[in-house]
């Protein structure tokens, strides 16, 4: 079974930066499109980005479009989000999660059905 865990959240000033981790473990995420997702309290959950792990493509909301920057390592099963110039409302609990379908530049794979989530890690941007 195909586990992730996320780490790299945390409490930050307005314009500073993070970066999150997606560690995967029990299958090779070569296959696999990742995806970043959020929740604030009280909202609903909303995609940030995502990424071929074979092509690299990726794709990003238009509320992160030029701040945050997706990447993977293949070798180390990981999936990186570099988060910059961050401001309170990217305050949420961030999610990465996997769908075993790959991906080409130009669609929104936000809108792809997920099937295994990591547990969450908590952001908070706050003066």
């Amino acid at each position: 079974q195909l586990q992730l865990v996320e780490s790299g959240g945390g409490l930050v000033q307005p314009g500073e930066s993070l970066r999150l981790s997606c560690a995967a473990s029990g299958f090779t995420l070569d296959y696999y499109t990742i995806a970043w997702l959020r929740q604030a309290p009280g909202k609903e959950r909303e995609g940030v980005s995502c990424i071929s792990m074979s092509l690299g493509s990726t794709y990003y909301a238009d509320s992160v479009k030029g701040r945050f920057t997706i990447s993977r390592d293949n070798a180390k099963n990981t999936v990186y989000l570099q988060m910059n110039s961050l401001n309170p409302e990217d305050t949420a609990i961030y999610y990465c999660a996997a769908a075993l379908r790959g991906y080409t530049t130009g669609r929104n794979c936000l809108v792809f059905t997920y099937d295994d989530w990591g547990q969450g890690t908590q952001v908070t941007v706050s003066s």
